[in-house]
Order: structure tokens, then C-alpha cells, then sequence
């Protein structure tokens, strides 16, 4: 099969050939006959599937039908919700790859940047708007989007929405649009909350699923080291200068851990730059741009920050902090083994996260297999560490009653 038997519009193939695209892929085949079809769409993929070109080249087809010799107009008419500003610009380029030849104008609007530059943009008229949900309600609260000749809604990595919290403004943003659309859903996962708001939000959904939706690709060798929480750090040094080459990203649950590793990293003489919320969006995006120009090619991200990302060749993950939601992992992994390539994910496990992995390996029904040949192996009797909180009892030699020790707070 290739992407002619879609009857997509030649300039539409055009584009998609410089791509170098050939065979599509499952998600794909399953989802573009759909999409031209006008139903909707509950679509169950991991990333790295191809998704993005799923629902991008017959939103682009059925536009560009309909513009077609009419006076080009400035409505909104496909509007695609993403959950981070990353996944926003990943998106809005592709749709740009994919239109070259069809002068249909593609923009994104998200936070984190100057909105005044985003306004200028829609004020000269846009056909498919990319978009976070915040951003997207200020500006139409300012009545600069009108949402009202959307006729596709797109909603993007759904369960990533609904654990960052944005369930209450998807909701108002389907309602602001018409009634009669069709709406595409996708979600990396597709729990009990996430199909139950699918159901919510869909008229009669086709649904799609290429594979098993908390499954790892094939083509990635999983790796897990056991090792104190403290030693975590010279276990990653050890990797980077005696096993491990190519490009690579490491997670940390934190901001702080992030900034820390990168620290540690940098002194020791590797090419790392890092992406976490609370660096600007000018930051986070010369980060990733010097990544994917090979600039340095060690990522440092929470997960928030990376998620959608799409980075060619990616060669490995590291989880540095095992994820405490066990979808998050196979989200993480689902970096590196794209599109067919080998690649290949190491998880450093302390004494505590002993129990991530358990409920990691029971999502994906199959054990990772355990890497003993390292210089910091964990101690097999370890227990997990109990933090204490500072100042948690009495100090010696205080009051514990009286004005002054409430004030003082010495608990």
C-alpha cells in the first residue's frame, strides 16, 4: 500500500514524497480513509506511530477541497488541541511539511511567549489553528479567535489533558465550537477515565487501535540497573563514558534533578542542554533545536517538557528517576525504536522505586531484564529510604509551648 491509494490531492503527495514517506504506516492505513470520511475517530496509538500525518494529510485534503477555486477565506477550520507547547510547534510543522503546495496557512498559538505576535497571526486569517488549551480560551476570551466554522477538532494526546489537568477547558472548547463537527481523538493510553470522556466528546466514534496501547515497540532493548539512590549519578557517569554513545535523553521527575544532573554533566565535559517548566519557551526551544542539530546531543527533561516530542534517530533513553505512573515509562521509552530503528532504554532503580517497576513491568506484561554487570549494584537487602522531614520533632532544649514556639513553628 502506498499514500496514492488514498486519493489524497496530488499536491498533498507532493509534499508527502519529500517527506520521503513511502508505506504507511498501521495507524495510517486505519485512520486517513476514516478522517476523509467525515466520522469520527477514537484513536489509540503510542507515539512515534505516524499519528501526526493520520489526522494531518486528510484535515489538509477535505480544506483544501473545499477552498479550491472560492475566495480564500480567514475562518478557522480545523482546530487542534495539543497538551504542551512542544507538541503544539511539533505538530504545526508538520501540517506546514505537509500543505507546501497548497497555500493553506497553518499557525499554533501556546504560553510561555509574547501573544501579541500570535494575534498578528490569526488577524491575517488561518485555516488550521494548532493550539493549547490556555492559550487558546485567553484569546478567544479577547475575541480574537472565533471558533465558530471549525468544522474538524482535533484532541491530542488526551490522557496527557487530562493528567495535566485540563479536562474542565477541553470541554469548553468542544462546546465553543459547532455542534456538527467531527471530532478526532488520541490518546497514548485509553484507561476507563480517558474512554469515558471519549464517549463524552464523540458522535459514534470509529475506533482505532494499532496496538496494544501500554506495550513497548519491539525494537527496543529495555535495560534495568539496580542501584542506591545516592550512587545514581556516578552509575550515569560510568554509562557515558564507558558504555553508552549517540543521542540521548534522560529523565528526571524534578526540575531541581534536571538542573542538577546538568550541572554535574557539564562539569564533567559532555554536551547537555535541558528543557523542564520553568524555562521559557525561547529557552526550551534553542535547547531542542541545538539536540536536533547535533549541537549536543545529551537532553536532560522532565516528562511534562518532552512528551510528543518527535526527534529523529533517537538512540537512547535514560530513566534516571523510574516514573511513578507506569504509563509514563513506556510514553518515555517511546522516544528512541521509531519508525523501525533499533533503540534501547536503561532505567536506573533504587531500594523506594522498587515498586514502579513492579507495577511498570505488570502494564507491560513482561519483565526487564535486570543489567548486573555495573560498578554500583544495589544491595539485595536494601530497603527503601525514609525521609524525614526536617525539624519533624521537637529540638532539644526548646519550648514547646508559649507564643514564641508557635511563632517558631518547632514541629
Amino acid at each position: 500500500m502506498t499514500f496514492k491509494d488514498f486519493d489524497l490531492n496530488p499536491k498533498i503527495l507532493k509534499a508527502v514524497a519529500e517527506q520521503n514517506y513511502t508505506t504507511p504506516t498501521p495507524i495510517q492505513q486505519a485512520t486517513i480513509p476514516i478522517v476523509l470520511d467525515g466520522m469520527d475517530v477514537m484513536g489509540c496509538a503510542q507515539t512515534g506511530t505516524g499519528k501526526t500525518a493520520a489526522f494531518a494529510l486528510p484535515i489538509l485534503d477535505r480544506i483544501y477541497s473545499q477552498n479550491e477555486g472560492s475566495k480564500k477565506s480567514k475562518k478557522i477550520k480545523s482546530l487542534v488541541i495539543s497538551p504542551t507547547r512542544e507538541l503544539a510547534i511539533q505538530i504545526e510543522e508538520n501540517f506546514k511539511q505537509y500543505s507546501t503546495y497548497t497555500q493553506l496557512k497553518t499557525s499554533s498559538v501556546y504560553g510561555g511567549v509574547s501573544i501579541e505576535q500570535q494575534i498578528e497571526s490569526l488577524v491575517k486569517g488561518v485555516d488550521v489553528l494548532i493550539a493549547t488549551p490556555g492559550r487558546l480560551l485567553d484569546l478567544h476570551k479577547r475575541d480574537i479567535i472565533n471558533l465558530d466554522f471549525v468544522q474538524i477538532l482535533v484532541l491530542d494526546e488526551a490522557d496527557m489533558m487530562l493528567d495535566l489537568g485540563f479536562i474542565d477547558d477541553i470541554k469548553k472548547i468542544t462546546r465553543l465550537c459547532p455542534q456538527e463537527k467531527q471530532t478526532l481523538f488520541f490518546s497514548a493510553t485509553m484507561p476507563p477515565k480517558i474512554e469515558r470522556l471519549a464517549n463524552e466528546l464523540l458522535s459514534e466514534p470509529e475506533k482505532i487501535s494499532v496496538s496494544k496501547g501500554t506495550s513497548a515497540a519491539k525494537t527496543i532493548s529495555q535495560e534495568l540497573y539496580r542501584v542506591a539512590k545516592p550512587k545514581k549519578i556516578e552509575l550515569c557517569l560510568h554509562l557515558l563514558r564507558n558504555n553508552l554513545a549517540g543521542n540521548m535523553i534522560i529523565f528526571r521527575r524534578t526540575k531541581f534533578g534536571v538542573d542538577k544532573l546538568e550541572e554535574t554533566l557539564l562539569k564533567n565535559n559532555f554536551k547537555v542542554d535541558t528543557i523542564h517548566g520553568d524555562k521559557t519557551q525561547t529557552a526550551r526551544t534553542k535547547a531542542l533545536n541545538k539536540f536536533k542539530n547535533n549541537d549536543v546531543n545529551i537532553l536532560i527533561a522532565t516528562d511534562v517538557a518532552a512528551r510528543g516530542i518527535d526527534i529523529p534517530d533517537l538512540d537512547i533513553v535514560i530513566n534516571f528517576d523510574i516514573p511513578n505512573i507506569p504509563e509514563s515509562y513506556v510514553h518515555r521509552i517511546g522516544r528512541t525504536g521509531r519508525a523501525g530503528k533499533q533503540g534501547r532504554a536503561l532505567s536506573f532503580c533504587a531500594a523506594d522505586e522498587k515498586i514502579y517497576i513492579n507495577q511498570i513491568q505488570q502494564l507491560l506484561g513482561k519483565i526487564i531484564p535486570i543489567e548486573e554487570n555495573h560498578p554500583y549494584p544495589l544491595d539485595p537487602n536494601a530497603k527503601p529510604e525514609v525521609h524525614k522531614k526536617k525539624g519533624s520533632k521537637y529540638k532539644k532544649g526548646r519550648k514547646s509551648v508559649g507564643s514564641k514556639a508557635k511563632k517558631k513553628r518547632w514541629y
